[in-house]
């Protein structure tokens, strides 16, 4: 580790390693201009830590910028108001833009630079490049979600909210109420990010083609879909088969359907919790959850989880299934033993009266081999 005590020769090799070891250095070296290239060329953030002199230097500052843009926010104010410096900047890192003066985030060329690269930039804009369609165009394409930072008017026009949901379904939230009315809008979003569907008006929530195309896409958009859709067998089961877990957004009369607990607990074991009562008593149905879960034993019914077939079958697949299995069958030889085979470690939830005679049976073992010996 150098100090303030360390030599140039010393200091240049500390920051050719880690910039940051600049802050280490004298206050001397951290106006040696070579000493300072060297720590930022290995991290921009240690501009943070050069003399204000080498923080005024436009090559120091842009070879700090092309490690990362965010360094450029320890330059100078002069040179974040030097639009030379500031177009090479965001030419080489647009994050530069955030830290560039008012007046150059209010340049169309740089911030159109700066939004090629990354849409969300458009925050740091000029309010008067947010009502710009070109450049929020620019941003929405790379970055769908952008279009939060749009103006008003722009977050309106069906042309750029369609470019901002096809890059990014969730961009839907900043579109106009409008424009969440727009089935062309939300079925667009929704084939990009089922959860999309939650920023749909209530009657496109309703709208049977697009809550399919929701759910397929992901099954979690099952808890934005109308109270009447969520009654519709066949939207849930287009949910079950992408994600079992939806099964907790279906209304309690399909909890209860036998089909589409079954779809459900086949593709999750775990969705066996959100089942109604009578299916958690169901051996086929709990059966199915523990093959895929070992886990869902623990939404079993008490019978079940007294039932040997069951318990064997769950802690085959994960032995800490054993945790949920009856006391009588904690205590069973051979349900004991596949868990243990699967790890160890499950001897935590053997039958306290069990584990004794384990362990009088190996003091037994031991006193046996030792009169042998």
């Amino acid at each position: 580790m150098i100090n303030k005590n360390s030599t140039k020769k010393e200091v240049l090799v500390a920051v050719k390693a880690e910039g940051y070891n600049l802050c280490y250095a004298s206050e001397e070296l951290r106006k040696d201009r070579e000493v300072v290239m060297e720590a930022v060329k290995q991290d921009g953030y240690a501009l943070r830590h050069a003399s204000e002199e080498l923080r005024r230097d436009r090559e120091v500052v842009l070879e700090a910028g092309k490690e990362t843009g965010d360094a450029f926010r320890y330059a100078s104010k002069e040179l974040r108001g030097d639009r030379e410096v500031v177009m090479e900047a965001v030419k080489q890192k647009g994050y530069a833009l955030q830290h560039a003066s008012e007046k150059l985030r209010r340049d169309r060329e740089v911030v159109m630079e700066a939004v090629n690269q990354y849409g969300y930039l458009l925050r740091f804009a000029s309010k008067e490049l947010r009502k710009d369609r070109e450049v929020v165009l620019t941003a929405v394409q790379q970055e769908g979600w952008a279009l939060e930072y749009a103006s008003k008017e722009l977050r309106g026009d069906r042309d750029v909210v369609l470019e901002a949901v096809h890059q990014s379904g969730q961009a839907l939230d900043y579109a106009s109420a409008e424009l969440r009315r727009d089935r062309e809008v939300v079925l667009t979003a929704v084939k990009k990010n089922g959860n999309a569907l939650q920023y749909a008006s209530e009657a496109l929530k309703g709208d049977r083609e697009v809550v399919l195309t929701a759910v397929r896409k992901d099954a979690r958009a099952l808890q934005y879909v109308s109270a009447e859709l969520r009654k519709d067998r066949d939207v849930v089961m287009e949910a079950f088969k992408q994600n079992g877990h939806a099964l907790q957004h279906a209304n309690e009369e399909l909890k209860g359907d036998r089909d589409a607990v079954m779809e459900a607990v086949k593709q999750k074991g775990l969705a066996l919790r959100f089942a109604s009562d009578e299916l958690r008593r169901d051996r086929e149905v709990v059966l199915e959850a523990v093959k895929r879960n070992g886990y869902a034993l623990e939404f079993a019914s008490d019978e079940l989880r007294n039932e040997r077939e069951v318990v064997l079958v769950a802690v085959n697949n994960d032995w800490h299934a054993l945790k949920y299995a009856s006391e009588a069958l904690q205590a069973d030889h051979e349900v004991v033993l596949v868990a243990i085979k699967k790890n160890g470690w499950a001897f935590e939830y053997v039958n306290e009266k069990l584990l004794f005679e384990m362990g009088q049976y190996w003091l037994a073992c031991m006193e046996v081999k030792n009169g042998i010996s």
